[in-house]
């Protein structure tokens, strides 16, 4: 499969629900599923490259899920922006779960998540009292961890929401780089394929400013949005240092909690996991492996071969 199949399910909220999107790729068929949620501004397009890897290596025998956050990509924006926080994510992530496992019992769950999608994974993987239709085996956390650093807080901040109007993809792509370097090198070719993703067409925005249903953009459109809901970043931008200090607490314990295998990634030069707080996460709770990526920082997007290659690799060792 060179490419994945988009589906949709409907998800509870207090405004009267939403609908999430999700990439499928691989075996549907398959009782392992690899499930990939991405960043806080980001989409499950994001994880191309580690799942063409992965499913070369397992002979494409394995399913993989690739939700859009509800707020992101092809999902729908929620109501209330206050909503765009872990509770809720957890609870959709709970709901494609419960459908997945409708469609084909999950004998073999493994998980990976790239900052606020690594948060999520440890929501569901450390509170036991969750509804998972099997227990995650296998835990995946790039760059991120239970302490998030207040200055990293305040540098994504300064840009979330900033969606801007462009009038190329190639535009919303340079514009995305200027913002983006701590991903580390990547070719013109690699970051294009990263940022395709990322955009819609203004065309194809309801008048509420919504994303109308599409895949991607179409490069004959002039004009061309962020692809995800500018107020995102309210929760965010609403954090005091108490209640830092009260969701890092509440993080600690859920990751105490994790029994998984748990492989933790992290961006040599991360300003959101610090050094600290990483080596912490190897002595405590799953005893993490860490494995660290020079001349990266927040956060290594997974498509330079030797980041996927870590990543299959736990997920397919015996």
């Amino acid at each position: 499969m060179t490419e994945p199949t988009l589906h949709f399910i409907p998800c509870n909220d207090a405004a009267g629900g939403h609908r999430m999107a999700w990439w499928q790729w691989g075996n549907p068929a398959s009782p392992h599923l690899v499930m990939c949620v991405h960043g806080l501004t980001r989409q499950g397009r994001d994880f191309d490259e580690l799942v063409k890897a992965l499913l070369a290596r397992a002979d494409g025998n394995v399913r993989v899920v690739c939700p859009d956050v509800v707020g992101r990509g092809a999902s729908d924006w929620l109501r209330d922006p206050n909503e765009y926080q872990l509770p809720l994510y957890a609870a959709d992530m709970l709901a494609l779960l419960a459908q997945l496992q409708r469609e084909q019992p999950i004998a073999t769950f493994d998980y990976v998540g790239t900052s606020m999608g690594g948060l999520i994974g440890m929501v569901l993987t450390g509170n036991h009292e969750l509804p998972l239709p099997a227990p995650i085996r296998r835990l995946v956390l790039n760059d991120v961890g239970p302490v998030i650093n207040p200055e990293a807080i305040k540098r994504i901040s300064a840009y979330v929401g900033q969606s801007g109007r462009f009038a190329s993809v190639a535009d919303a792509a340079a514009a995305m780089w200027s913002i983006s370097t701590t991903f580390g090198p990547h070719t013109p070719t690699q970051w294009m394929e990263l940022s395709r993703h990322m955009v819609v067409p203004a065309s194809r925005r309801s008048a509420d400013g919504r994303a109308k249903v599409t895949p991607e953009a179409d490069p004959e459109d002039h004009a061309f949005l962020l692809h995800y809901d500018p107020s995102i970043g309210a929760p965010l931008r609403a954090l005091t240092p108490e209640g830092i200090a009260q969701s890092e607490a509440v993080m600690w314990s859920l990751y105490d909690g994790i029994t998984a295998q748990t492989l933790l990634l992290r961006g040599a030069v991360s300003d959101l996991l610090s050094p600290a707080t990483a080596q912490a996460m190897t002595q405590r709770g799953p005893r993490a492996k860490l494995v660290e990526f020079e001349g990266i920082g927040h956060a290594p997007t997974l498509v330079a071969p030797d980041q996927h290659d870590a990543v299959n690799s736990f997920l397919l060792s015996p």
